[in-house]
């Protein structure tokens, strides 16, 4: 797939998309500096199910979400994302999300629940798996459950650790990565409340709380961070749904705002966007609002670099909406959408 696209240099975004459901693949957007609009300009279907992204300068890193699980590098210095080099292996099953840390790129691989880290060579290309740490457990949902299924991995805000999400362990993990030999040496092991399936996290802006939200229970457990010692500690759980909702509710992203007053979680099924109120600390979470997430089956939220915009990616609806942010509320007001087939993940260069 090509495009033609303005000449490189203004705002751009990168959706990932299913292409065993019909997406297409890697797409580059130009995104509007006064409304926020995404138009799309072209993209590359090279890789098979691109579900998730990370950008590290001018290297696009995308999850191949296989079976076989891979990573792959694009050169997005032109208007179109170019593949650099074949998909490298990452020695575990369905790459759900990938973060850049320490000079390697790491995996978290759901089928098989573990995480890769691969170095990265001076091109921004990924070299060959230093590490697969397998999570080891189960939890008390039998069907989602028999087995760990990593969902996440990221570098905390300290840079000192790798922290993990599992959902079939209802656990998250602490890790050291060395940074000179790309080994992964298991820290510890935070146990959140059994069948909750937590899927993702997010850390408070100023580094002394973290938001896990769960995936089979719409909860969002509110966690204290030690940075130094390396510890998440649970203290609180809050709903990220109305009160007397139905369902089903399966929770899929959450951000905080660059000033740390306001969250917003995707919530599936609802196919709404649940608002929260953060106390000054981050010590504490209260749902405000919900709204439409302006599609079906929200996978994704991401805030654009200003905070001042949120976007969804809706996987079932094909589409990427757009919402201005109430900076008093917080509460999004839909603002335009683009279509994007089996969108799964949005992320802004």
């Amino acid at each position: 797939m090509g495009g033609t696209g303005a000449a490189p240099g203004g705002a751009r975004a990168y959706i990932g998309s299913f292409t065993s459901a019909g997406g297409r693949g890697v797409l580059a957007a130009e995104v509007d500096p006064e409304t926020g609009a995404l138009t799309v300009t072209g993209g590359s279907d090279a890789v098979a199910d691109p579900s998730f992204l990370a950008l590290a300068g001018p290297v696009l890193y995308a999850v191949s979400e296989t079976e076989a699980g891979a990573v792959a590098a694009f050169d997005v210095t032109g208007p179109v994302p170019r593949p650099l080099g074949p998909p490298v292996p990452v020695g575990g099953a369905a790459p759900t999300h990938l973060a850049v840390a320490d000079g390697h790129l790491l995996t978290a691989n759901y089928t098989s629940g573990s995480v890769t880290a691969l170095p990265l060579a001076e091109d921004g290309t990924a070299r060959a798996a230093t590490a697969v740490l397998a999570h080891e457990g189960s939890g008390p949902v039998a069907d989602r459950r028999r087995a760990p299924h990593a969902h996440q991995v990221l570098p905390d805000p300290s840079g000192r650790w790798v922290v993990s999400v599992d959902l079939g362990t209802d656990s998250v993990r602490i890790c050291a990565l060395d940074g000179d030999t790309g080994a992964l040496t298991l820290h510890g092991e935070t146990a959140l409340r059994p069948g909750t399936g937590p899927r993702h996290l997010a850390f408070h802006p100023a580094g002394t709380y973290a938001y896990v939200l769960n995936e089979l229970e719409p909860t969002l457990t509110v966690c204290r961070w030690d940075a130094v010692a390396g510890v998440l500690e649970p203290v609180a759980e809050t709903s990220v749904v109305p009160e007397g909702a139905t369902g089903p509710s399966h929770p899929s992203e959450v951000v905080v705002a660059p000033d740390g007053r306001f969250l917003w979680a995707a919530v599936r099924g609802d196919d709404t966007v649940a608002v929260l109120a953060l106390d000054a600390d981050g010590a504490g979470a209260r749902l405000v609002a919900t709204v439409p997430c302006g599609g079906r089956w929200p996978r994704d939220l991401t805030l654009d670099p200003a905070g001042r915009r949120l976007y969804a990616a809706n996987e079932r609806s094909g589409d990427v909406t757009w919402f201005t942010l109430d900076p008093v509320t917080g509460i999004p007001s839909r603002a335009g959408a683009v279509e994007a087939p089996a969108a799964s993940c949005v992320v802004f260069g």
